[in-house]
């Protein structure tokens, strides 16, 4: 009888746990949902919030989400056409913001495939080969980038200034200096790359070297190809912190035509003017590069992201 009393205890408590179950999945799926949704709202106000700005009359700051009246005065003006206003005036592009744009692609992608490149070729040393030094260089690689840009600003323009007299294209003033900065920045990269190499078995280099590969084939006919995901990471994040990259751009360059999207677009907040809505439309337009990239290179990133740290 006690038996029987247990038995149908045990029983009744599974009932009550399958009765309970399905709701405490249901609290925890919409709890979860309404958390996701708050998260992609947080997100998403403030690039909504940037284009209404850019779609509303005048160069104010504030309002609301939604413009009373749309006007594509500053899209005009960011796109380089001149905007006629009812009274007959004409105003004019104030500044080259598609020429900017143009600049910001072309420094961040030559620094991506540069960074890429040197990364790359960089890891497969430190997670292939053996010599002196190896792990003093690797730690000190991660200590010195460590130290924020913003203080070698001085010594960078020092050191371009002369550069400039004996190499003119990596001078002040030249988008190739820029890109040379940028590439100084690897580190962090080849740490990635290192431990995303270090993932893959090496019998399958030297099963290409028992073939007759030469390590330079064997790097790039089957490492190279096993290791796209990372690189595309590599890629995209190279790309997005070249692009939106302001305080040694805004040191290195100085004349007006020259200046990437992100330091021209500190032209339209000086104290005498602040043009908001043309600013607002600029930096619209300064994320369709990294948009596209990203969209580009997707089906990769994830893999590249949890593979490569897998080992450091």
């Amino acid at each position: 009888m006690a038996s029987e009393i247990a038995w149908s205890g045990i029983k009744g408590n599974k009932n009550i746990m399958a009765m309970v179950q399905p709701k405490s999945q249901k609290l925890r799926l919409f709890t979860t949902h309404l958390l996701l949704l708050i998260f992609i709202a947080a997100i998403m106000f403030p690039l909504l919030m940037v284009i209404a700005i850019s779609l509303r009359e005048g160069n104010f700051a504030t309002g609301s989400l939604i413009p009373d009246q749309i006007s594509w005065e500053h899209w005009r003006l960011a796109l380089g056409f001149s905007v006629e206003h009812a009274d007959g005036r004409v105003t004019p592009p104030p500044f080259p913001v598609l020429l900017w744009l143009w600049n910001s692609v072309k420094v961040a992608g030559i620094t991506a495939i540069g960074i890429v490149a040197l990364s790359t070729t960089c890891a497969y040393a430190f997670a292939r080969m053996r010599f002196p030094g190896k792990a003093t260089l690797l730690k000190g690689m991660l200590i010195f980038q460590m130290f924020p840009a913003v203080l070698s600003l001085v010594a960078l323009y020092a050191l371009f200034d002369r550069l400039g007299q004996y190499l003119p294209f990596v001078g002040l003033n030249t988008h190739g200096g820029v890109i040379f900065a940028y590439m100084g920045g690897i580190a962090l990269h080849v740490w990635t790359i290192k431990g995303y190499f270090e993932t893959i078995d090496g019998s399958l280099e030297e099963a290409a070297a028992l073939d007759g590969a030469t390590p330079w084939q064997a790097f790039r006919l089957v490492l190279l190809p096993l290791s796209v995901p990372i690189l595309a990471v590599v890629f995209i994040l190279s790309f997005i912190a070249a692009i939106t990259e302001v305080p040694v751009a805004s040191l290195l360059l100085r004349d007006v035509n020259s200046y990437t999207l992100a330091v021209g677009m500190q032209q339209y907040l000086n104290p005498q003017n602040y043009l908001w809505g043309d600013f607002a439309a600029a930096a619209v337009l300064s994320a369709i590069p990294i948009t596209v990239v990203f969209l580009l290179a997707q089906r990769w990133l994830v893999n590249g992201l949890t593979a490569g740290g897998v080992k450091g």
